[in-house]
């Protein structure tokens, strides 16, 4: 990207696609073969290039002029019908590639040409169509004179801006006070990663405070004293080398720098610098440009250790730059650890309200204004945490005390107005997005507010609106996941809180995404489709429990429709069956279609197969049992998607004919076996068949989809099918790999044919065996060869039928392998030893029948860094012997159904925080000193198992099916006083007989059923005790003759049925 530009019209990308096609050789061959002038569409070129030299300038001019946002838009729709015209060529094109048998190029214009006779009826229609495309696009480009559109070659120079300074001229700054805390302390802590300057990138979208952030913890009292020289620099978009140099010689004393050339102020900042400890701040940085980086940050090299860097910025992108040109400590020779990102959110809701009041009100009591306060504050929760925003609304309603006025403004969009401050902070965001970019982000308009989404699924629905091109040799895929990786960069998209892998579109980002997109997109809330436009080319509505026909009212005059998309947050829908029937056939453009998850949709209705251009169906979640076969006749289909289509038991046979398919899920059907020819998918990227139970076999030669990059399962065939071989031919695999049906490699085999070895983007991999073994030794050699990448981070094996692993498996070799399971491994004798997976967190050893003791070597000598250890099934197993191993960072630990083990548990395990024991029936040991345990679950265990002080911080304890009077349950009365325990349950516990609650004061949940053996519950009558939830079942206390509960304020009821089951209860 040009950093001191604009990027480029959102439609000049879209030009460019036209561009292509038009140079395809479909095209020609139509020209060609219908003997047309190619002088027409030379001349539509000629056109279209014209117009394309005014787009920068529209682009810019029609915020504030709406007649040329009005030809925008008419030039937009002109656009799109060429492109649809272009696309029924190609789709013709391919149609009789797929039906001839793959002709040449030559041959296949010359084929398609021959379904068009002289007199034939379509071809007119399509040279009527061409001809009147290119009179609207002649006619858009004479009102160039009218509007005073400028052509402009290349890149445009960038609006300028205020620039901003190191005063906080906001005087209101809530809610950051841990952001400025974490911040300066950062800046007086010593660096320790190899810089002489220690630098802080503050990322965020833009309006979120970065700027007053960054200013008031320059203006800290604390970072005054700490640094010798101060500068303050506002960077903005143009990233001029000499300018920025000039402005930083200012900030720190320089009087006169303007006669200067760049090398004399290098010198002279140089000088300035050197021995002092430095802080600069780099404000609204967006260039990512490596050598002017380099160049700005020359002259720092000479300051002193504990000079700092401050760079406010929405692109994350320019954090590497800035970190590969800050200037090397040279005494240190270590490699620089990560520079540490400091992400800035938005406010919380109550301290936005602060600030939106602060403004709106203009220092008055809200209390004065009750008609407005309950407007403000929504208006206020609408800003979701962005200052500008909350600042921008408030000075809006400054002056204005009218209640519909405040009315008007909740339920507007703000930035329509080019008078309102959020429009050129947000817009900014968008403008200086690359074209290409522009007219992805414009896309993601089609998303409800609030909206989450996966990266994959956004990148599907871009390359369906053919919203990302090929770009030289690189995969087209991973093209759209880096335009998707640079909006996040650029805060346009965010990561939602409770989960990494699924993305948000702040509030403000998604209006501003619908303001670009205008009336080419529309999202149907409630009954309003009779406003929709008849240029709206996306559709998306929010599905209901049962979406009726009239919901879709008005919809039918959008016959350019290309995305019909439905978002639902409900496991079940149902539609009208007319919707499929009547309504959808009739958009013949459509690209994107979408039925999941309606309930009703047991098939694809035959109108369906008309909607030729489809390029992405979604059928996730609908009850169809197959699919018909004319779904085998998109042949421009890129996504399938039948994820949890449970009662899918087939695919068609000619599913191989979809030869863009890209995306085949089919996680979670009843598929019992795939299409033979669906190994003539070769351009498919992308084949999910997780959870599919009832499929045991892949066809023959699934080698030959050498595109494949994510295959989940691959099944070895034993007479038929795919071959280990065939695994070894797809090169690309990434992700997660499950390999199941091992004990079919052949004995002339072994598993290096997978060539797993190779395969340095598998992340993810399950070696599978079922059934008995017939011979140990040959699974051992399989399993010797299938030895994966060493990039490797989880690997399971499950069902080996060896008697010892080979050496690999836990060798020093896997670096970074986090997550390792072994499970029903039956003839193994041994365990490997492990010690030397330096990163393993995760270890689960199950169901190894031979398996009598566990032997230290199992986790090395020393420290082990595991976190989570779980052992099941172990039926042999009989003794821990845990000698000169410490488990420092164990935090979970669970032994399940592990009959014959007795004896001692690890003795001090400091980071322990859940411990789970079930039906381990002769385990007999004090428990773990665990003072950090917050959870225990004991369940089924008949011997004694005694708690201890040690386990006084718990939150829960559950206790289930302790048996045994002869050798009762100890100790919860041991724990001594727990000030943290808010929740105990036993349950089954025929030897408890006292239960003391006075030792939790903080209880708040007690569950006590089927301890028939419980004598005492005594000193309920405590004002201390918390316990909102009191359950007693099924006790039959023949001897409990009083039970006192009193004082508990938060206990809301008794036992239902008062207490029947106490019958010698006097008290």
């Amino acid at each position: 990207m040009a950093e001191a530009c604009v990027g480029g019209s959102f439609l000049s990308a879209f030009l460019q696609v036209l561009f292509d096609r038009m140079a395809s050789p479909q095209v020609w061959g139509f020209f060609k073969g219908q003997k047309l002038d190619d002088g027409l569409l030379k001349d539509l070129k000629g056109t279209m290039r014209s117009v394309n030299k005014l787009l920068n300038d529209a682009e810019e001019k029609q915020i504030a002029d709406s007649e040329v946002k009005d030809w925008l838009d008419d030039l937009k729709d002109a656009v799109y019908e060429a492109d649809d015209f272009f696309d029924e060529i190609a789709y013709e094109a391919m149609r009789l590639e797929v039906e001839a048998g793959f002709r040449t190029s030559t041959d296949q214009g010359a084929s398609f040409l021959s379904s068009f006779s002289p007199f034939n009826k379509v071809k007119e229609k399509m040279v009527a169509k061409l001809e009147e495309i290119s009179r609207t696009l002649e006619r858009l480009l004479k009102r160039n004179g009218v509007l005073g559109l400028k052509e402009v070659s290349g890149q445009k120079e960038s609006t300028q801006k205020l620039p901003t300074t190191s005063l906080t001229e906001d005087s209101f700054f809530y809610g950051r006070e841990d952001d400025q805390e974490t911040i300066v302390k950062l800046l007086l802590s010593p660096d320790a990663n190899g810089k002489t300057v220690g630098a802080i990138p503050i990322v965020g979208m833009g309006g979120v405070g970065k700027t007053t952030l960054s200013q008031f913890v320059l203006n800290d009292s604390r970072v005054q004293k700490a640094f010798d020289l101060k500068a303050w620099v506002c960077v903005s978009v143009d990233f001029d080398v000499h300018k920025l140099t000039k402005d930083i010689l200012m900030e720190v004393g320089s009087q006169n720098c303007d006669a200067k050339t760049l090398n004399g102020l290098h010198q002279e900042l140089e000088g300035k610098l050197k021995g002092k400890k430095v802080l600069l701040v780099l404000d609204d940085v967006w260039s990512s440009d490596q050598s002017r980086w380099d160049f700005l940050l020359k002259p720092f090299k000479s300051v002193a250790a504990g000079s700092k860097l401050i760079v406010t910025t929405r692109n994350e992108n320019i954090v590497p730059a800035m970190h590969r040109a800050i200037p090397r400590n040279q005494n240190k020779e270590s490699s620089p650890s990560p520079i540490s990102i400091h992400r800035l959110m938005g406010l919380t809701e109550d301290f936005c309200w602060i600030l939106f009041k602060e403004h709106a009100f203009n220092g008055e009591d809200p209390r004065e204004h009750p008609d407005l306060q309950g407007i403000s504050r929504q208006i206020a929760s609408k800003c979701k945490g962005l200052p500008l925003a909350a600042k921008t609304l408030g000075r809006l309603l400054c002056f204005e005390r009218n209640a519909e006025k405040w009315e008007e403004i909740l339920e507007s969009h703000i930035w329509e107005s080019p008078n309102d401050e959020i429009i050129p902070a947000l817009q900014l965001s968008y403008y200086y997005l690359p074209p290409h970019l522009k007219r992805c982000f414009a896309f993601c308009s089609i998303y409800p507010k609030d909206y989450r989404f996966l990266k994959e699924d956004l990148v599907r629905l871009w390359l369906a609106e053919g919203l990302v091109q090929p770009k030289g040799c690189k995969e087209i895929v991973k093209l759209g996941e880096e335009y998707f990786d640079d909006l996040l960069s650029r805060s346009l998209f965010q990561r939602s809180r409770c989960n990494e892998s699924v993305f948000v579109m702040h509030d403000l980002i998604n209006d501003l995404a619908k303001v670009v997109s205008g009336e080419f997109s529309f999202t149907l809330v409630g009954n309003y489709s009779s406003k929709i436009s008849g240029r709206v080319r996306h559709l998306s509505y929010a599905t209901t429990d049962y979406d009726a026909l009239d919901k879709f009212e008005g919809i039918d005059k959008a016959q350019v429709l290309r995305t019909f998309l439905p978002f639902s947050h409900r496991r079940s829908s149902r539609v009208d069956s007319k919707v499929q029937y009547d309504l959808l056939p009739t958009f013949m453009r459509l690209r994107v279609l979408s039925l999941a998850p309606y309930q009703n949709v047991v098939q694809l209705h035959d109108s369906i197969g008309r909607l030729k251009h489809l390029r992405y169906l979604d059928l996730t979640a609908t009850p169809l049992k197959k699919l018909p076969e004319f779904v085998c006749s998109f042949y421009n289909l890129q996504t399938l998607l039948l994820d949890s289509c449970m009662c899918l038991v087939e695919l068609p046979n000619s599913i191989g004919n979809l030869k863009n398919l890209l995306f085949l899920i089919l996680h979670w059907t009843a598929i019992q076996s795939l299409p033979e020819s669906i190994v003539n998918l070769s351009n498919l990227h992308t084949l999910v068949l997780s959870e599919c139970k009832n499929l045991t076999e892949l066809p023959a030669n699934m080698g030959k989809l050498t595109k494949l990059e994510r295959l989940t399962d691959f099944f070895v065939g034993k007479q038929s099918g795919s071959g280990i071989e065939d695994l070894g031919k797809l090169q690309n695999l990434q992700g997660e790999l499950r390999i199941w049906n091992l004990q079919n490699v052949l004995p002339s085999q072994d598993g290096e044919t997978a060539k797993l070895l190779d395969k340095q983007r598998l992340k993810e991999l399950e070696l599978r065996w079922a059934g008995d073994t017939e011979d140990s030794q040959h699974e051992r050699r399989v399993l010797e060869k299938l030895k994966p990448h060493k990039d490797v981070k989880r690997l399971s094996i499950i069902g080996f039928g060896g008697t010892r692993f080979p050496d690999w498996v836990g060798s020093s070799s896997f670096p970074k392998i986090v997550f390792l399971k072994l499970k029903g491994c039956k003839y193994c004798t041994s365990l490997p030893p492990l010690g030397q997976l330096v990163s393993l967190k995760e270890l689960r050893i199950e169901a190894f029948d031979l398996i009598d003791v566990v032997c230290p070597e199992l986790f090395g000598n020393g420290e082990s860094k595991i976190r989570i250890l779980g052992f099941e099934d172990m039926k042999e197993w009989r003794e821990w012997n845990s000698d000169g191993v410490a488990f420092p960072l164990l935090q979970l630990l669970q032994i399940r159904r592990c009959p014959e083990l007795r004896g001692a548990l690890p003795g001090h395990l400091p980071a322990l925080k859940e411990l789970c024991i079930d039906r381990c029936p002769l385990l007999m040991a004090s428990l773990p000193r665990a003072p950090t345990i917050r959870q225990m679950e004991l369940f089924d265990t008949s011997r004694s198992v005694q708690l201890t002080k040690y386990q006084s911080g718990m939150l829960s304890l559950m206790v289930q099916k302790f048996y045994s009077q002869n050798s009762p349950l100890q100790g919860i009365e041991h724990i001594g006083v727990s000030t943290t325990l808010d929740k105990i349950e036993v349950h089954c516990c025929d030897s408890l007989m006292l239960f003391q609650p006075k030792s939790f004061p903080n209880l708040e949940i007690l569950h006590i059923w089927d301890s028939p053996h419980l004598e005492s519950l005594v000193d309920l009558n405590t004002s201390s005790l918390s316990v909102s939830s009191l359950h007693i079942q099924s006790l039959s206390f023949p001897n409990l003759s009083e039970l006192c509960v009193g004082h508990c304020s938060k206990l809301k009821s008794l036992p239902q049925g008062g207490f029947d089951t106490l019958p010698l209860l006097q008290n």
